[in-house]
């Protein structure tokens, strides 16, 4: 995990509890010792995200809709430093970011504007998920002026209707569905709950267009590099979690053809999972 990263080693479930009371009921001792909580229960995983970013980063306020997705916050936190290390950040150095699905959790811009003050745009297709992020912006005054939040009219488009003429950015992110359609979903969940021995649920939630889209992780990443020449005056480097290894080859297919002058590949490994983030620039 990188270094700056500072949800490295365990969680301090103790220290996290002062914190966020909320989170007391969902911690339990585990079997050898120390404190942990269910991590198949999403209300916990829930209460866990609320008390990391009140602790963490400061926030007075955190919430999502039922059922929306609760991401992993040290794993968006390591997204979010390894593209600090890209750009060579430097105390002080205005920062502009693109955050293309940023659901109702608004992490990734939480974290960039808490760790090292960039400013972002936030975009979602979901109407609902935007109205939260509003919220949550306007319940915790130090992502005020930093956060401008915006809805894609057309699902098919990436950057048309959201990047503004003239318009200039230093860094896209993006975490793409990851599932081809609900059913895809649906058995993932139903193969982790029967791993985990555990009910039919999805610990860190999510809707829809979070999950899954027609094609995939595949497609949704292959049209981010598609519509990217488009718009490679105005990005300078766009970017991508990709957590199937095998969609690679067609990511840099497309990318060649586009003309791209560099791309990197960097890892991303947090205990068992194996990720990366592709980066690109004309």
């Amino acid at each position: 995990m990188h270094s700056a990263n500072k949800h490295r080693g365990t969680y301090n479930f103790k220290e996290l509890k002062k914190v966020s009371p909320s989170l007391t009921p969902y911690v339990r001792q585990k079997t050898g010792g120390g404190l942990t909580i269910d991590f198949a229960d999403p209300k916990a995983v829930k209460e866990l995200n609320k008390s990391l970013l009140k602790s963490y980063y400061g926030l007075r306020f955190w919430d999502i809709p039922e059922n929306y997705l609760c991401p992993p916050i040290p794993s968006r936190a390591e997204y979010i430093h390894l593209m600090a290390d890209l750009l060579k950040v430097k105390p002080d150095q205005k920062v502009r970011c693109l955050d293309i699905g940023t659901g109702a959790n608004l992490i990734y811009p939480i974290i960039g504007v808490m760790e090292y003050g960039w400013q972002f745009v936030a975009t979602d297709i979901d109407q609902k998920a935007i109205e939260n992020t509003r919220k949550i912006v306007k319940e915790n005054p130090q992502l005020q002026d930093k956060i401008d939040l915006r809805e894609q009219p057309n699902p098919r488009d990436i950057f048309r209707g959201i990047v503004k003429e003239g318009e200039h950015f230093d860094l896209m992110f993006c975490n793409p569905p990851f599932y081809e359609s609900a059913k895809e979903a649906e058995d993932a969940t139903q193969q982790k709950s029967s791993n985990l021995k555990t009910k039919n649920t999805r610990n860190f939630g999510g809707r829809s267009h979070e999950l899954w889209c027609q094609g995939g992780e595949k497609k949704f990443i292959n049209d981010i590099a598609f519509q990217s020449k488009f718009f490679k005056d105005q990005i300078k480097w766009f970017s991508s979690l990709v957590s199937k290894k095998e969609n690679l080859k067609d990511l840099y297919k497309t990318l060649k053809k586009n003309g791209v002058a560099e791309i990197k590949t960097l890892p991303l490994d947090l205990g068992n999972k194996k990720s990366r983030v592709v980066v690109w620039g004309y």
